[in-house]
């Protein structure tokens, strides 16, 4: 009995071996179900994060389109079509039903509007026929002044209204003198007087509002009536020329782009400023001895939605006197916070950046957390 069990201890048998041997089989099972188990929850994990990472797309779409209609710049549903001239110009004539009409020496193409040709004096306009009616508005218009007169020797310049009265031709860059409403004016050419300052150079853009009782001085440029204004090159440029007028709660502000850097530039930031609904917007341009092509590219309006009280809401907008109360200087009104022309498509485009940063760190800290799930996972399995 001795040698029979020595014999079988050698041979590897002994009591309870084979129960260590099935229970190492029944380890095996044990750590393979459980494995499973992990990577179905692991795979379950990775399903609901698929649907987060749709979630947050879903949220990040939405964050871009919110962000987009916040944006006046380019954005179609803030276009006014009515008072938007565009390529191929259609609705422009002297029909029943167009919206924009046209006087002088302004020539309608497929490409442009040109309110004078590169002659000696020349007259043209442009005018739409429908009244706005918006209190806040913005109006982006793309220009081109070019000819072949060198320095110095060019002009006059182009002329953006809003007034009440349209196609009444005159002696202030092709339409008339002591308008109503708003003028922002676009001098290529300096008329040189005895008291003449030189604190400046040309082409001048600059702003005034006329109650209808004011003469633009052309023999000061009319600095005796603007209201601010910038100096910009504007002439003979080879890349698209842009200006933007905005008002909105009674504040004017006037931003350019011509360096070729898709960014706004402030010019003119007024506030104090009355302007009635229900006036019609034109551009024009006059030559005298020296002249340019002064082309049109497109005037688009958009709606600015602006909350006002109720006092406002109910105020006849088309009886206000156009009109201007400068408690401060005009170089003072740059640096008010408020009305800033320049921060509106910016503060858009930071919102998109914020939301998409905020999805990445989202993002970062979901995948970070699966690996480490995973990780804890698999150290686990080392102790079954």
């Amino acid at each position: 009995m001795k040698c029979g069990c020595d014999s079988l201890r050698l041979s590897g048998f002994h009591p309870g071996g084979n129960v260590r041997r099935t229970g190492s089989i029944y380890g095996v099972s044990r750590n393979i179900l459980d494995t499973r188990v992990t990577l179905r929850s692991f795979l379950n994990k990775m399903g609901n994060f698929r649907v987060f990472l749709r979630a947050a797309l879903v949220f990040l779409i939405f964050g871009v389109c919110f962000v987009s209609c916040d944006i006046t710049d380019g954005n179609v549903e803030h276009l006014k079509r009515e008072h938007s001239l565009m390529k191929p110009y259609q609705g422009v004539g002297s029909g029943h039903s167009s919206q924009w009409d046209f006087w002088g020496n302004t020539l309608v193409t497929s490409s442009y509007v040109r309110l004078t040709p590169d002659e000696r004096s020349k007259q043209g306009s442009i005018w739409n026929t429908v009244p706005c009616h918006l209190k806040d508005w913005e109006m982006h218009v793309q220009f081109k002044i070019h000819g072949s007169g060198k320095k110095n020797l060019h002009g006059d310049g182009i002329a953006l209204w809003y007034t009440k009265d349209r196609l009444h031709p005159g002696p202030v860059f092709g339409n008339q003198d002591q308008f109503l409403g708003l003028a922002i004016f676009l001098d290529t050419f300096h008329t040189y007087s005895n008291d003449d300052a030189t604190d400046r150079s040309f082409p001048f853009i600059s702003a005034m509002v006329n109650n209808g009782s004011v003469n633009y001085d052309h023999g000061k440029d009319g600095r005796s009536s603007e209201l601010g204004g910038c100096s910009a090159e504007i002439r003979n440029r080879d890349h698209d020329t842009y200006l933007a007028i905005r008002y909105s709660r009674e504040r004017l502000t006037v931003m350019i782009d011509v360096e070729d850097k898709n960014e706004w530039k402030e010019c003119i930031d007024i506030g104090g400023v009355r302007l009635p609904t229900g006036y019609f917007f034109g551009a024009s341009a006059a030559t005298g001895d020296l002249s340019d092509n002064h082309d049109i590219i497109s005037m688009k309006l958009y709606q600015l939605m602006v909350e006002h009280s109720p006092e406002e809401e109910n105020q006849d907008w088309t009886k206000i006197e156009p009109s201007v109360s400068l408690l401060k200087s005009p170089k003072d009104n740059i640096d008010d916070p408020t009305g800033n022309f320049r921060g509106t498509p910016l503060t858009g485009w930071k919102v998109f950046l914020l939301l998409l940063c905020a999805l990445l760190g989202i993002v970062v800290c979901a995948v970070v957390g699966a690996v480490v799930f995973q990780k804890r996972q698999e150290r686990n399995k080392r102790f079954y």
